[in-house]
């Protein structure tokens, strides 16, 4: 039975854990060959998941799965990505999701300059980096999906008077970043226009409790802020494969299935309810 992205090549970054792992692994379940990528293989610190799990859980699809350690933060690592992808995938680039993300919390007057380097240089700077790598094969096929994954912390704040929040002003350097990437991502769009390359922005409605999420803001988040990880991944998915007018949105996930009619489905590509 053919597959809704059989014959297409995926790259996916900050593929250990969270939405990048469940977007990589709903790809290949509906026929994608997939890169996944991260800053390491087999450990991290202090969260659960890695490259390597994913690579293996996702292999089971039976579609090729290349693994490609790198540090985004790294100039150099960014410029090799596409390059070993396409060598290892046998073939150009056609859905490029930009998942990874960087996320440090502090005031605005106390953040380091070395910090807010780290949220742009991942958060912004590699993602374009990653796209303008991606993007002329992509264009010279006439077709091509990038995804960028964004936050609703890009969002200014209303006031005076202000209400914060449990993180108060914390998230805003974060947010600075994200909204940074929404509106390269609205620009590159417009760039691309007319090329067959669709490029947009979705953001959680709620949180998707990953495992980076609910080590950051899971004490701060209550049940009824949540959104299921199908549900995130199916709006990803729905990008992945839009139509070529559909292009330098940004969307906001919950609201893009209840838009365009889409009931989530498992992170295997079968209905909901059936394994």
């Amino acid at each position: 039975m053919a597959g809704r992205f059989d014959g297409r090549r995926a790259l996916v970054t900050g593929a250990s854990r969270g939405i990048g792992a469940a977007t990589a692994e709903r790809l290949a379940a509906e026929g994608a060959a997939v890169a996944v990528t991260a800053r390491t293989a087999e450990h991290h610190d202090h969260l659960a998941g890695n490259l390597a799990e994913t690579t293996k859980h996702i292999g089971r699809h039976g579609t090729k799965v290349a693994m490609i350690v790198a540090d985004l933060t790294d100039e150099a690592d960014r410029q090799r990505i596409v390059p070993e992808s396409v060598e290892k995938l046998g073939g150009p680039i056609d859905i490029l999701v930009n998942n990874a993300a960087a996320a440090m919390y502090a005031p605005v007057l106390h953040f380091s300059l070395k910090r807010r380097r780290i949220l742009f240089e991942v958060n912004a700077f590699a993602p374009i980096d990653l796209a303008a790598a991606a993007s002329p094969a992509m264009v010279d096929a006439g077709r091509g999906w990038i995804v960028c994954i964004s936050s609703g912390a890009a969002r200014l704040l209303e006031g005076p008077p202000f209400e914060l929040g449990p993180r108060g002003s914390t998230i805003a350097t974060y947010g600075a970043s994200k909204a940074a990437l929404n509106r390269l991502t609205n620009a590159l769009a417009a760039e691309l226009d007319g090329t067959g390359v669709r490029v947009n922005t979705v953001e959680p409605r709620a949180a998707v409790m990953s495992e980076g999420a609910a080590a950051l803001v899971g004490e701060t988040v209550r049940s009824d802020q949540i959104e299921s990880m199908e549900q995130m991944v199916e709006a990803v998915v729905a990008l992945c494969d839009c139509p070529a007018e559909v292009s330098g949105r940004s969307f906001v996930s919950l609201d893009l299935l209840d838009d365009w009619g889409i009931t989530p489905r498992n992170l295997d590509g079968t209905p909901p309810g059936e394994h």
